[in-house]
């Protein structure tokens, strides 16, 4: 089956089409340095991890259930990442350097756009407008963003210069929901506001197997798996409802396959 057959194709975001230049550990104690604070990258690296977790657990969705805020979330957790690397200061100084990092981190500064992300949207873009223009009367294609991300997401994506081949960019804090909760995905199909459409003619194209592929899968959603990992291993990990033919090294290996239409959707 084609790339005919979707007239919705959306895409996750972090490990997807951006990615960190480097580990928040790195990042965190190369930043904080700059300012004059100064902690060991890998305590940071370490106390990151563990203390992302503990946050997620407590406050999901960035703080918007518990009416923490999605500031405040970030606040917390670089405060607690830094003390529990040694690092001593004032609470005042503490959100001072945490705001800091909030902005830096809507910027190219922070991120790289993933290998072969900008070719594989010129290619769905230029499809979209040969549809628009009515070409071997194929139905009207849509592209969007689904995103577990805080309301930064439209200024970063401006930032990494691709959120104009983008119809609409969804993160999961403004729609009080996270993938893979189905509500996302409806929420997409309703943003695309393309008429009777149907779920399996959407696509969801991610990295991570339980929030993008399964999740998209069990809307009825056909999805793509863009994972460095092998598929044997990714298949063995989750389960053999992930299909070894959707599952891709990288965005080039996805589009290659695509043009050629060496899928089996």
């Amino acid at each position: 089956m084609s790339l005919a057959r979707f007239r919705l194709i959306t895409f996750d975001v972090t490990d997807t089409l951006i990615r960190l230049r480097s580990a928040p550990g790195k990042q965190y104690g190369e930043l904080g340095a700059y300012f004059g604070i100064r902690c060991d990258t890998d305590d940071l690296a370490i106390n990151f991890k563990s203390n992302w977790s503990k946050m997620n657990r407590a406050h999901p969705n960035f703080g918007r259930y518990s009416n923490l805020g999605w500031q405040n979330w970030w606040r917390e957790l670089v405060a607690k990442t830094f003390r529990d690397s040694g690092l001593k200061t004032s609470n005042d100084d503490m959100i001072k350097f945490s705001d800091e990092l909030i902005e830096w981190y809507k910027t190219s500064a922070a991120w790289q756009v993933k290998y072969g992300a900008t070719e594989f949207l010129n290619y769905l873009k230029i499809q979209q407008q040969l549809r628009a223009k009515g070409k071997n009367n194929e139905l009207p294609l849509k592209l969007g963003v689904i995103s577990n991300f805080d309301p930064r997401l439209d200024i970063l994506l401006r930032n990494m210069k691709i959120d104009h081949f983008f119809d609409f960019i969804i993160n999961s804090y403004d729609c009080r929901c996270e993938k893979p909760n189905p509500e996302i995905f409806h929420m997409a199909m309703k943003t695309s506001e393309l008429q009777d459409l149907k779920p399996n003619e959407c696509l969801h194209i991610g990295d991570t197997p339980i929030t993008d592929y399964l999740g998209a899968r069990n809307c009825g959603w056909f999805a793509a798996l863009v994972h460095e990992k092998d598929p044997d291993f990714l298949i063995k990990k989750y389960g053999e409802k992930i299909m070894y033919y959707h599952c891709f090294s990288s965005l080039f290996d996805l589009h290659k396959k695509m043009v050629n239409d060496f899928i089996s959707w």
